[in-house]
């Protein structure tokens, strides 16, 4: 194992450590929604969101981690509930995911809706925790008094319509259509994906003290990174090893969807990855402490087999 692969195991595994540490307690008439909320979040992965947040939140110098942690959290939790989601049947139907059956085969389709309903809702409640810390209130460009109610509204926003939920929207209605164009692809990338992507780093370093120039060239950077992240995983889904994956692949063409593949051909879809991963690197590099793990991350992340 390199030392890269190391250093992630170490950081996925204090991203654990504290996501746990908000799971509610599986107890009342309702443990048997909270016992599949916490089955969904605790299947596993790298806690890719979290990681980058925290990440973020050091390179610009963050001090008050109790700040951060309720939001990485909260990312997870709206990350995961939207995983529940599009494993239901009425979804992409899909029985695995991360190498184990998916909530909605554990627990039925029915609450495995309210697994996904609960854990977005507890994740604004998780967010909110932030707000009580003893950390004292600071500007944002003069005008927004809090940086805890600006990284509230970037959480909100990027999960909602105008972010990943926009893009679920699009990706349903592009399922079985064959004309479907690149601009409707790549919306659907840019929002389905990048938005929670853009979402964790912003916030990272919103709350570490950023400021908006800095915030604005992350937006950009985390974009190219979701989009990159996606079209990799459209090649996955092609030529991918299902028992490394953990699901199983070519569920793009069951379900008729057209993908960065389809257009361009796998080769093309390779380039594209690269070409934008290359610009999202360039963006961070101009940050201090990004080359130690930040863009190996990244790196990691575009160019993974699983």
């Amino acid at each position: 194992m390199s030392d890269f692969d190391n250093l992630l195991d170490k950081k996925a595994q204090e991203a654990e450590e504290i996501i746990k540490s908000f799971l509610p307690a599986v107890e009342g008439y309702q443990k048997k929604v909270i016992e599949a909320m916490n089955y969904s979040v605790m299947a596993g992965g790298k806690r890719i969101r979290p990681v980058l947040m925290m990440e973020m939140f050091r390179i610009f110098g963050g001090t008050s981690e109790d700040t951060v942690k309720p939001f990485m959290a909260a990312i997870e939790m709206i990350h995961t509930y939207s995983l529940v989601h599009d494993d239901l049947p009425a979804m992409d139907n899909d029985e695995y995911r991360r190498g184990r059956k998916t909530t909605h085969v554990v627990y039925g389709p029915g609450m495995a809706t309210l697994a996904g309903d609960g854990l977005l809702n507890y994740a604004f409640e998780t967010a909110i925790r932030s707000f009580l810390s003893k950390e004292s209130l600071t500007e944002f460009d003069g005008v927004i008094k809090d940086r805890k109610a600006m990284a509230l509204k970037i959480l909100a926003e990027k999960a909602g319509i105008y972010g990943m939920v926009g893009g679920q929207c699009a990706d349903i209605e592009a399922e079985g259509k064959q004309s479907s164009t690149e601009d409707e692809l790549i919306f659907i990338h840019e929002n389905k994906t990048a938005a929670m992507l853009e979402s964790s780093m912003m916030i990272g370093a919103l709350l570490a003290g950023a400021d908006s120039a800095d915030i604005q060239n992350i937006e950009q950077a985390a974009r190219k990174i979701g989009v990159a992240f996606q079209i990799q995983d459209d090649v996955l889904d092609v030529i991918g090893d299902e028992a490394q994956l953990g699901k199983p692949i070519g569920s793009d063409e069951k379900n008729e969807k057209t993908t960065y593949v389809t257009l361009h051909g796998i080769e093309d879809s390779k380039n594209e990855v690269q070409k934008l991963s290359n610009e999202a690197i360039s963006i961070l590099a101009e940050f201090d402490g990004a080359q130690d793990f930040l863009i190996p991350l990244v790196k990691w992340m575009i160019s993974r087999n699983k």
